[in-house]
């Protein structure tokens, strides 16, 4: 069987799966060990025992996670560019557009993910490439792709990225213009308590940016509006494009403490300000560049927001005709039972596995008899928001929230959470766009399939992921 053989595949990976050849050096890496030092020392501030089941990996996989999401430190756009620049001898004896040869030439839609500078919160990025040959020679296109992704596995701002790409291209290909855009979608994090307090609360805070060069660097000259055009369909228009002194304050949405901070915590504790400081230095970053010095106490006050409090639910007293809200999203009869559904309430979250966010939507259905008013949909919302800020992971959240409810109910509950992880898209795996579903049935709705049909049909087709649809427009949950 050649390298298939018995015995040859022995290294044992993360959560059990056994390959060999496989060299995992990058665990014994200074830096990863750094990493892990300090992403320890952040679940002990936040009163967690990192020798618990779902946490004695933790560190190790958030450095991994890390390091891999920002390796364009140790990458050189210039080495991508020279490897793949191809003669077009057709291109020498005319003069096309904008003074260069031939016509532009687009490459659209490509997904990309970066890290914040401000927060250190994953960022999503679609980014549109342009170019003018010149020459007598064009670019491999992946290699435009490829010197996109240098610059967006790094800690960045939005201008900034789409400044660095536009420049590494125009030095390495020598073409009569580059043109950028990138539209950025930057997770607006809130906490429990304003949560709670401001139903309407929007998740996402869009950004549309834009950098050009040589024939690109007037944005009111002709080749722009060929740009464009070829880019409107795509739900982009330049009156959104944002200018670049509109850009020179910060756009991310964590830097407005009050907007995101409890009330309750506290001032950062410096033991885990320094752990963080000590994570930017193992990425390759100057902690003390001006755009950094006060990430590490913006990261922790956010964190801290998901601390181990260990607090209690008091749901003495909560049962059906207390609650003030009279209404649920839908009543479904049922064997002279009603199923009330309550749809689509939002969540956030942690993972506690790499410490990046989730969210989505959880839809709750439940039996109720006839005469009796439906448990209130601001209770079962607090229930929750009470699980979601905690460092958790979906199946957890998800049977967390049926049992509260059954307690309250009498057992006969069905909950679905849709969600979307931020880790599916900043590490190796990069899935954009998809998402998770997870059930959990209690009582009838665990013997009764034709219960679980009625309500399973009753939940809207939606999109949890907060990125980009189909034409590339924001989609919201």
């Amino acid at each position: 069987m050649g390298a298939l053989d018995e015995g040859h595949f022995n290294v044992e990976l993360e959560d059990g799966v056994k390959l060999d050849g496989l060299q995992l050096g990058i665990e014994a890496e200074p830096e990863t060990l750094a990493i892990e030092n300090a992403v320890a020392v952040l679940l002990q501030g936040l009163g967690e025992d990192i020798n618990r089941e779902g946490l004695k990996k933790t560190p190790l996989r958030v450095a991994k996670a890390l390091l891999h999401g920002t390796k364009g430190y140790k990458q050189k756009a210039k080495d991508i560019v020279h490897s793949a620049l191809f003669p077009e001898a057709g291109l020498d004896n005319t003069v096309g557009q904008a003074g260069g040869a031939g016509g532009i030439v687009i490459v659209r839609d490509l997904d990309l993910f970066s890290y914040c500078e401000s927060c250190l919160l994953p960022f999503q990025v679609k980014c549109h490439v342009g170019y003018v040959p010149s020459g007598q020679r064009v670019v491999g296109l992946s290699k435009l792709s490829r010197v996109a992704d240098v610059f967006a596995r790094r800690l960045q701002d939005p201008q900034r990225m789409a400044d660095e790409i536009c420049s590494a291209l125009h030095q390495g290909i020598k073409p009569a213009g580059v043109a950028i855009i990138l539209q950025c979608l930057h997770i607006h994090f809130p906490n429990l308590e304003s949560l709670l307090l401001d139903s309407n609360h929007q998740g996402w805070l869009q950004a549309l940016v834009s950098s050009g060069s040589g024939a690109f660097e007037n944005k009111n000259a002709d080749i722009w509006c060929d740009f464009l055009s070829l880019l409107k369909f795509r739900g982009i228009s330049v009156d959104k494009i944002q200018k670049k002194e509109s850009m020179e304050q910060c756009w991310c949405p964590q830097s407005s403490l009050g907007a995101i901070i409890s009330s309750k915590i506290g001032p950062p504790i410096p033991g885990m300000v320094t752990a963080v400081t000590s994570i930017l230095r193992s990425l390759g970053e100057d902690p003390f560049r001006k755009e950094l010095v006060g990430t590490p106490s913006r990261f922790v006050k956010w964190l801290m927001n998901f601390q181990n409090t260990k607090l209690e639910m008091k749901l003495n007293g909560f049962g059906f005709g207390r609650i003030d809200t009279p209404k649920a999203n839908g009543d479904i009869s049922h064997n002279k039972e009603q199923i009330h559904s309550v749809l689509n309430l939002p969540f956030w979250s942690q993972c506690e596995h790499h410490l990046l966010p989730f969210y989505g939507v959880v839809h709750i259905g439940y039996f109720c008899a006839e005469g009796f008013s439906p448990i209130g949909k601001s209770f079962l919302k607090s229930i929750v928001n009470f699980y979601g800020f905690k460092l958790q992971v979906q199946e957890r959240l998800t049977r967390q929230i049926a049992e509260t409810i059954a307690s309250i109910l009498g057992g006969d509950v069905i909950v679905v959470v849709e969600a979307s992880h931020t880790c599916m898209i900043s590490r190796g795996i990069e899935k954009f766009g998809s998402n998770t579903a997870t059930i959990a049935v209690l009582g009838r709705f665990s013997t009764d399939p034709a219960a679980r049909a009625i309500f399973l049909q009753s939940i809207p087709n939606t999109n949890t992921s907060g990125g980009f649809d189909a034409g590339n427009s924001l989609q919201k949950f």
